[in-house]
């Protein structure tokens, strides 16, 4: 009965992480996604016109402006913007952005390493239809670990690099957490991270740049009242810039660079595979 039990257990947590690995497929493969992404413009104080987007564009005191020409409109939450009269964006927060419609094409106005950007989204993008998935280990519990959060005196501004030379990113870590794993005794910085009361975690391991992305993986998790935390490295995913260099990933903090082997969660996606 107590292997049946435990075969039940095994089951089912092999079905949750497959229910929650297809998932996380299709959401990456959205038709505006980033794969869809099919330039990274920089924007200046000197106007100019971008290859994927309508009007011409530049950034000028916190503030992106752009002048659509006759002919030419973008959509803002439904509102076509054509009136030959600048459109002014923002100021847009650091890591936030704004959405804007051009056809079949989504125009993201954001704002990454105090620079303005505009990455154009379009589902015909090579790179989201040729997408052939991403491989992953198969689910293994033992990569499945309880850890404590154990929060900072007062949150710790913490800069890293990013997967584009010349820019830094700035995170609040409100703590660590603290866990096991293969004998040691480990622990990772955590920043603040999407939804409310999460915490994410930047990492590399002794897999990285062999069977995983060399730059980083990611794991999103949810601590208790108490900072109990599961680790679920099952679910350790890649960042856009695995996939494309149009992406302005962080890079985890040097002493998120754990000295084990974590033999679970995503692996190099196929297409930087077949460029090694």
């Amino acid at each position: 009965m107590h292997t049946d039990t435990a075969l039940t257990a095994l089951e089912s947590f092999d079905e949750e992480w497959q229910e929650w690995h297809d998932a996380h497929e299709r959401h990456r493969a959205h038709p505006h996604g980033f794969l869809a992404v099919t330039h990274l413009h920089w924007l200046s104080s000197e106007a100019s016109r971008l290859e994927g987007a309508p009007g011409t564009w530049k950034a000028e005191d916190d503030v992106v402006r752009v002048v659509l020409e006759p002919g030419e409109s973008l959509l803002l939450d439904g509102v076509e913007l054509n009136n030959g009269t600048p459109v002014e964006l923002g100021p847009i927060e650091e890591r936030g952005g704004i959405n804007l419609v051009s056809g079949d094409t989504v125009i993201e106005v954001a704002k990454r390493g105090g620079e303005y950007i505009v990455r154009p989204r379009n589902p015909q993008n090579q790179l989201l239809q040729e997408y052939q998935g991403t491989p992953a280990y198969k689910p293994n519990a033992a990569f499945a670990v309880a850890g404590t959060f154990v929060p900072f005196e007062a949150p710790r501004p913490t800069t890293v690099g990013a997967a584009v030379e010349g820019i830094q990113h700035v995170y609040q870590a409100p703590g660590e957490i603290r866990f096991k794993l293969a004998g040691e005794e480990l622990a990772l910085t955590a920043f603040n991270g999407h939804a409310p009361g999460s915490l994410s975690v930047l990492f590399t391991d002794q897999t990285s740049g062999k069977t995983t992305y060399a730059a980083n993986r990611s794991l999103s998790v949810v601590p208790a009242a108490d900072g109990s935390v599961q680790l679920d490295f099952n679910r350790a995913v890649n960042l856009p810039c695995a996939y494309t260099d149009l992406a302005t990933c962080p890079l985890p903090p040097a002493e998120n660079r754990l000295p084990v082997a974590i033999e679970a969660g995503e692996k190099i996606p196929y297409e930087r595979q077949d460029q090694q």
